[in-house]
């Protein structure tokens, strides 16, 4: 008989081993479901009896993980799938192709924000939100080949910008709850209006901060009918007679009410914390949202939602980990 002994591993090394075996994007997919692709009809089966190789779901979390690891476009993401390890975690039997991504992410801008806004209530569940929300516009600069995209003028960087635009309401730990694929950075009323409301179909907040670009009546009289107190520096624009106000709420509070009165104080101490709408948008962009190497407006617009749920998966994923929620990378 041999004299050498077999010598089992300890538990330290054992942990090792299965730590090893967990990846960012086990952890990314872990909490979120996407199942619900499936019921949209730009998803259905196709009409002539074939069946779909790969379902929308596993389309979905691999392009996801993609851009988390920063590979944007059809092609490289067809690389990065065809590696076994990625596209069995991601769900696939079999790597899909560069025509299947292509495909997919054409579809996908048809039900861009339906999905993001089925993943943001999803979401809402499970982690709270806070009772302050932050509206802004930010820039999506693209290549200047793209057709669809035009000349657009920055007011914060006195400079122009060449593509689109979107405007993003956050909450809580850098978490969007609701967007608008925009042409510009500087956002309407009408588009400030429709994603506000998305945004409070999510959460009722008890503050609603946005910069004097949204210095609007409707706006401000919308909410405070919510009983949210909007909070926008006031802009005396062309006004003659402009009121002694720097907050446009002081005087719309007058007319929705004899008794509330609101500090001027409380005030400027609330409307302090609207920079954080930045750092969610710099987040965001971190993964994807500011960076599209893609062209044409279905493109573009369907690469900004898709990296907004990007960030909607990792927020979930550190949540139920225990990590920083406002993190935008998951630590195992």
């Amino acid at each position: 008989m041999s004299s050498s002994k077999s010598v089992l591993p300890s538990n330290d090394t054992v942990e090792q081993v299965f730590k090893a075996l967990e990846t960012e994007t086990t952890a990314l997919f872990e909490h979120l479901d996407v199942s619900f692709l499936t019921d949209y009809p730009v998803f259905a089966p196709d009409p002539r009896g074939r069946t779909r190789v790969h379902d929308p779901p596993e389309l979905l979390k691999g392009v996801l993980h993609c851009f988390y690891h920063d590979i944007y476009g059809p092609r490289p993401m067809a690389r990065e799938l065809h590696n076994e390890d990625v596209w069995r975690q991601c769900g696939f039997e079999r790597p899909p192709s560069r025509r299947t991504l292509s495909r997919f992410i054409t579809d996908f801008e048809l039900v861009a924000e339906d999905v993001f806004i089925e993943l943001v209530h999803e979401l809402a569940e499970q982690v709270p939100l806070g009772k302050l929300f932050r509206i802004d516009g930010t820039d999506i600069p693209v290549d200047h080949r793209d057709e669809d995209a035009d000349w657009n003028y920055d007011h914060a960087e006195d400079a122009y910008y060449y593509g689109y635009g979107c405007c993003v309401v956050t909450a809580a730990d850098n978490i969007p709850v609701a967007a608008a694929f925009t042409p510009g950075k500087k956002v309407d009323e009408e588009t400030a209006m429709r994603v506000t409301r998305d945004a409070l179909a999510v959460d009722t907040p008890r503050w609603f901060l946005g910069d004097s670009e949204f210095d609007m009546l409707g706006w401000h009289d919308w909410l405070l009918e919510q009983s949210v107190v909007p909070i926008s520096p006031y802009n005396p624009r062309n006004t003659d007679d402009p009121p002694d106000i720097e907050y446009r709420v002081e005087e719309r509070i007058k007319a929705h009410s004899d008794t509330v009165r609101l500090w001027q104080r409380q005030l400027d101490e609330t409307y302090a914390e609207r920079s954080r709408v930045e750092t969610a948008i710099g987040v965001c962009k971190d993964l994807g949202l500011g960076t599209p190497r893609v062209r044409g407006r279905v493109r573009v617009k369907a690469h900004v939602f898709i990296a907004l749920c990007l960030r909607l998966a990792v927020a979930l994923a550190n949540h139920h980990r225990g990590n920083d929620v406002a993190s935008p990378t998951i630590t195992l």
